[in-house]
C-alpha cells in the first residue's frame, strides 16, 4: 500500500529532518524484501517477512521533481537480472513505490527463488536501473514481537511469509498489516516512527460475505488510510474480495477490532494494491487484482454503505472494472494525474508504464 502525495507534503521540513536524524549508517541485515512504502523526506519503509521486522532506509533521494517525464520501460526483469548477474526468470518483483518527492521508482526484489533468495532494493531513475546498496546505508529497524514462527512445513512457511502483507505511512506512524501468532491472527499494527519498539497490534475480525461467516485468520492483502466524515480509517481489502473499513482510533495494542464489511467485490480473487486519487473534484480508489482486473471505486458512499452481515455475492460499494488495463501486477500513484503500473505482458515481460488516472 502506498502513500498519497498530500500526506507526504503535509510533513514539515523540520519534522522530516528530525525523522532522518534517527537513522544511523551501517550494514542493514535485511533478510527479505517484501512490501514497501515511502514516508517523509525520502525515507523508504521495507517489510522483512523472513526477519519479521520493519526497516527504514534513508534513500537520500530528496530532489523535487515537479514535471516528471512519462515512464515506459520494457523488460524490467531482464534489466534487473543483468544488473545482478541472473536471468529474468530468477527475478521476482515483490512491490513497488514511487518516491513522491523525486518521482523515482523503488522496487523490492528477490534474486533467486525459495528460502535462499537474496533481497534487493532497486531504483529506476530516468529509465536507468540501479541497485540501492545496503552495505553502509542510514537505517533503523524494529522487530515484530508476535510474528508467526518460521518453520519448515508448508503451513508455517506460508504464515511467516504473511507476517507483513502491506505497509503505509500515516500521521507519524507506520501501519503494518499481516498475521501474528495470536489466536485471532489477522493483525494491524501502528508503529510510531522514529522506531523504539513495536507492540502486539490489534486483532481484526471481519464478516466475509462470499463465505458467509466471520473470519479472524485471513490477513489484509492491501489497504489505504482514508478519512471518512472527519475520522481516520483504514480501508482494507481481503482475498476473495471483501472491502472493509475500521477506525484508526480502534487499532490499539491487544485490542480485538471488528471491521465493517462494506463491499464484496467477487470471489476467486486476490487484491494486490490500492491507491486513492482525486479527479474532477471527487475521490476514487484504484485497485488491481489477481483475477478481476483493475477496479475503480467512488468513495462518496464509504460512510453510508450498509454493513454486510449475511452471505452474498457481489454487492455494496459500487465499482467499475477498467478493461483497458490487463496484467497489472503492481500499482502506485505517480503524481496527481498519473498512476505507475507494472504490467506482465502476454510474452511474460515485466513492463513499467505511467498511465492517466481514469
Amino acid at each position: 500500500m502506498k502513500l498519497t502525495t498530500a500526506i507526504l507534503l503535509s510533513a514539515s521540513l523540520a519534522s522530516a529532518a528530525a525523522l532522518s536524524d534517527s537513522l544511523k549508517a551501517g550494514k542493514a541485515g535485511l533478510q527479505s524484501a517484501g512490501p514497501i512504502a515511502f514516508g517523509p523526506e525520502g525515507i523508504l519503509f521495507v517489510g522483512d517477512t523472513k526477519g519479521a521486522a520493519i526497516f527504514a532506509f534513508d534513500t537520500g533521494d530528496r530532489q523535487p521533481n515537479k514535471a516528471a517525464a512519462p515512464v515506459d520501460l520494457e523488460g524490467l526483469g531482464g534489466k534487473i537480472g543483468a544488473l545482478v548477474g541472473v536471468t529474468a526468470d530468477q527475478i521476482l518483483v515483490n512491490d513497488l513505490a514511487v518516491n513522491p518527492i523525486s518521482k523515482n521508482i523503488y522496487l523490492s526484489v528477490s534474486r533467486g527463488k525459495g528460502p535462499d533468495a537474496i533481497p534487493l532494493i532497486v531504483r529506476v531513475e530516468g529509465g536507468k536501473v540501479s541497485e540501492v546498496t545496503l552495505e553502509n546505508i542510514r537505517h533503523a529497524s524494529v522487530a515484530l514481537p508476535n510474528a508467526p514462527v518460521a518453520g519448515t512445513d508448508r503451513k508455517s512457511q506460508t504464515q511467516r511469509q504473511e507476517a507483513i502483507t502491506d505497509l503505509a505511512w500515516s500521521d507519524g506512524r507506520v501501519l503494518v498489516a499481516g498475521l501474528s501468532n495470536e489466536e485471532f491472527s489477522s493483525n494491524l499494527r501502528t508503529i510510531p516512527f522514529p522506531f523504539r519498539t513495536a507492540d502486539q497490534g490489534a486483532s481484526i475480525e471481519i464478516f466475509h460475505g462470499a463465505h458467509g461467516r466471520f473470519e479472524t485468520n485471513s490477513p489484509v492483502r492491501t489497504f489505504v488510510p482514508y478519512e471518512i466524515d472527519g475520522e481516520s480509517y483504514v480501508l482494507a481489502a481481503y482475498t476473495c474480495t471483501p472491502l472493509v473499513k475500521m477506525p484508526m482510533s480502534a487499532l490499539k495494542s491487544g485490542a480485538k477490532v471488528k471491521g465493517t464489511t462494506i463491499a464484496e467485490l467477487g470471489n476467486g480473487n486476490r487484491p494486490l494494491d490500492m491507491v486513492v486519487y482525486q479527479k474532477d473534484g471527487k475521490d476514487f480508489i484504484l485497485m488491481n487484482n489477481s483475477k478481476r482486473g483493475v477496479m475503480k471505486l467512488p468513495t462518496n458512499s464509504l460512510g453510508t454503505a450498509a454493513p454486510i452481515t449475511a452471505q452474498t455475492d457481489i454487492t455494496g460499494v459500487p465499482y467499475e472494472t477498467l478493461a483497458q488495463f490487463k496484467g497489472v501486477e503492481q500499482l502506485d500513484r505517480y503524481d496527481a494525474t498519473r498512476a505507475l503500473m507494472l504490467f506482465r505482458s502476454e510474452t511474460g515481460s515485466l513492463d513499467l508504464k505511467t498511465v492517466a488516472l481514469p
